[in-house]
């Protein structure tokens, strides 16, 4: 994993998706209230998992990792080569739970978008 992978959730699963991809979930709640989470599409390249997009929320403050989707909105970080290419922003200030479902939405409508990029970017035969 990247060195700035996010840290651990309390609530973490992982959702095979066709091909080489695999959709990585992880979230904290504090009492009922979505605190933190992480939503990151991941391609299988070279035996490792590695980030194709990430969408995170850390309401907590003390996290390098997120940014505090109430403040900041919702955006997507674009991965090239393991490191952060890019950032996408999706949507004004949010509360955390509509964000995390937001970022779930926009990833499966921009799915193959986003692995197209990414399997050119790194000179994958698309399937």
């Amino acid at each position: 994993m990247m060195p700035d992978a996010p840290r651990d959730y309390e609530t973490e699963y992982q959702r095979p998706l066709p091909g080489s991809l695999r959709e990585r979930i992880g979230f904290d709640t504090d009492r009922g209230e979505l605190t933190r989470f992480v939503v990151q599409l991941e391609y299988r390249l070279e035996g490792e998992w590695t980030a194709v997009v990430r969408y995170d929320h850390d309401g907590t403050g003390d996290s390098e990792f997120g940014h505090d989707v109430t403040e900041e909105g919702l955006h997507v970080d674009i991965y090239r080569d393991g490191e952060k290419h890019a950032t996408e922003f999706i949507t004004g200030p949010l509360p955390g739970g509509v964000a995390l479902d937001h970022a779930e939405d926009h990833l499966a409508k921009n799915l193959q978008r986003y692995v197209k990029r990414f399997e050119e970017w790194h000179g994958i035969r698309s399937r």
